[in-house]
């Protein structure tokens, strides 16, 4: 085996570890002060670390949960939370919820954030006056933090600060809420829309 074989096999471990470590989600930071702690992960990284191949992180492409017909839809206001990173004072929008014979179709669509800026949402098992909604929501509690035991969205902001993605499970989840934060500072919950 030559030394370049071995770097290359050794940047994808480190690749796919990090990419796993980041999936882990929102923290728990619940005061009022963000902590800051990086979580590096980008929309299809977990594809190019060869891990996670199966992994349901958001598609804008996908209908919407507010035009799924014949769904019990639950409908949020993303309501801003103290945590939030500066310059997010404007961030505003709306979260779905569709439960439906096929699962459970979650769409989130926001306008306010950082132009280019990447972030990240999960269902959440509390409502937002409870810490901030909690933690994951997770289909089985023993699980893995990961999809698709847990809904997780990944999106990235157009030039006007707008974005809108969509995710299915094809299990029901009776999450009480749904928390977005930087895709790079996990515990910095931005909003968070109850259902």
């Amino acid at each position: 085996m030559t030394l370049r074989s071995n770097i290359r096999r050794s940047s994808s471990v480190v690749a796919a570890v990090a990419a796993c470590a980041a999936l882990a989600g929102c923290g728990g930071g619940t005061d009022d002060q963000p902590t800051q702690q990086p979580a590096p992960h980008e929309a299809g990284q977990h594809e190019q670390a060869g891990q996670h191949e199966s992994m349901n992180m958001g598609d804008p492409t996908l209908p919407r949960a507010d035009t799924i017909e014949g769904a019990n839809l639950r409908t949020g206001e993303l309501k801003l939370l103290p945590t939030r990173p500066p310059g997010l004072d404007g961030a505003k929008g709306t979260a779905f919820l569709a439960t439906h014979q096929g699962g459970t179709t979650v769409t989130v669509e926001m306008t306010g954030l950082k132009p280019g800026s990447k972030y990240k949402s999960h269902l959440h098992a509390k409502p937002c006056s409870q810490e901030n909604g909690g933690g994951h929501f997770q289909f089985d509690p023993n699980g893995a933090e990961t999809p698709p035991n847990e809904v997780h969205l990944v999106f990235t902001a157009d030039a006007q600060g707008k974005a809108m993605t969509t995710a299915n499970n094809d299990r029901p989840a009776d999450a009480k809420s749904l928390v977005v934060h930087p895709a790079e500072f996990s515990d910095n919950r931005v909003a968070c829309a109850d259902f």
